[in-house]
């Protein structure tokens, strides 16, 4: 079966559920009305109107990739001190959650006078790719995160999202769930559409194929004015005359091995000055330990949808997903995926973690 190409990938509703692929287009010559994706409590049709400003930061991930941890990053680099004004939640609000009225949301950016930085789940295809702005898109293993996705709907009170979000009981309610092993094979192995489902296999893939399809190359501190002398990945004029945002992808476990590295490597790409003396204390707050002690002003969780807030943090670790399943079942899940992506993106993706059960490491936060 052909792999899509890197840069020649389509919007999911384009998805060919029979072949798993996208047909063939290319980005440089394609002006993109943003995909609409909608669930029971996220909306990206809330981004239209939405008034960008320099320097503004967009996080981009699929659910437990390290939103949260990447928030506190751009927290703790803007601030540069630990102890933060408000609740991260307030400080980098979730712009697609249908629990916080829009207009609301709107008003607290418009009011932020710091260097703003804006919490999303949608793919960049869902949301305005705006050039001042630098979108930053966070990859963990599928696998991993698909078990921290699982214990998470474990702490979340469904019977207040719906009254929040004024979505009514399901019909003969709630069907209890499989277990986690039973669970994670399913999620292998189904069929969703990254457009109905997007924390499905399909849809995690192709939420980071898409940013890797638009990754551009490190730009100076004023990397919203457009260069002419440099055309490399990312910097040249697309088809509508306008310069190109900043995308940067950012790999959980790179964040776990090096986490003063990657940090320092961030403040590059943002064109942000930090001490030197002030780095340990921002290294360290963004751990695992410091973030999970406190929790309760990081979690995002305005609304208290969290059953304990606490366990949010739950693990901060890689390789949960081959302690689960079976050499056999790990196969399979490869074998799914060389089909979804192309082989550049799944060996940044997978990290060598093909070789089976047993990889592990340590994180400093999820």
């Amino acid at each position: 079966m052909r792999l899509p190409e890197l840069n020649n990938l389509l919007p999911p509703q384009e998805w060919n559920s029979n072949t798993e692929q996208y047909p063939a287009v290319d980005y440089a010559c394609r002006v993109f009305t943003p995909v609409r994706y909608s669930s029971e409590d996220e909306d990206s049709a809330r981004w239209e109107g939405f008034a960008f400003r320099p320097g503004d930061i967009v996080i981009s991930t699929r659910s437990k990739s390290g939103t949260t941890w990447m928030q506190m990053i751009c927290a703790l680099l803007v601030f540069q001190t630990p102890e933060l004004p408000a609740p991260l939640g307030t400080l980098s609000p979730w712009l697609d959650w249908l629990i916080t009225p829009r207009d609301q949301v709107f008003a607290r950016l418009e009011a932020q006078s710091h260097r703003r930085f804006i919490k999303t789940h949608t793919p960049l295809d869902g949301i305005p790719l705006d050039p001042r702005a630098t979108y930053i898109v966070v990859g963990r293993h599928p696998l991993d995160l698909a078990v921290s996705l699982y214990h998470q709907g474990d702490n979340i009170n469904r019977e207040l999202v719906r009254k929040l979000t004024g979505q009514p009981e399901p019909e003969g309610g709630r069907p209890p769930r499989p277990g986690l092993h039973d669970w994670l094979v399913s999620w292998v192995e189904s069929q969703d559409r990254p457009d109905d489902q997007l924390d499905s296999l399909a849809g995690v893939i192709w939420h980071l194929s898409d940013a890797w399809a638009r990754r551009t190359s490190p730009r100076p501190a004023d990397h919203g004015q457009p260069d002419p002398g440099q055309a490399g990945p990312g910097q040249g004029r697309p088809a509508d005359g306008g310069q190109r945002p900043a995308v940067v992808l950012v790999h959980y476990d790179d964040l776990c091995a090096d986490l003063d590295g990657q940090m320092r490597h961030l403040a590059g790409l943002l064109g942000i000055a930090v001490p030197e003396s002030a780095w340990p204390g921002l290294v360290r707050a963004a751990t695992f330990d410091q973030m999970r002690a406190r929790a309760k002003a990081q979690v995002p969780d305005p609304a208290g949808v969290l059953k304990d807030p606490a366990a949010f943090f739950r693990r901060g670790c890689s390789g949960a997903g081959h302690e689960i399943l079976t050499s056999a079942e790990c196969a399979r899940y490869y074998a799914r995926t060389a089909r979804l992506a192309p082989p550049d993106l799944l060996d940044w993706l997978h990290r060598g973690s093909q070789a089976g059960p047993g990889w592990l490491e340590s994180a400093a936060a999820g």
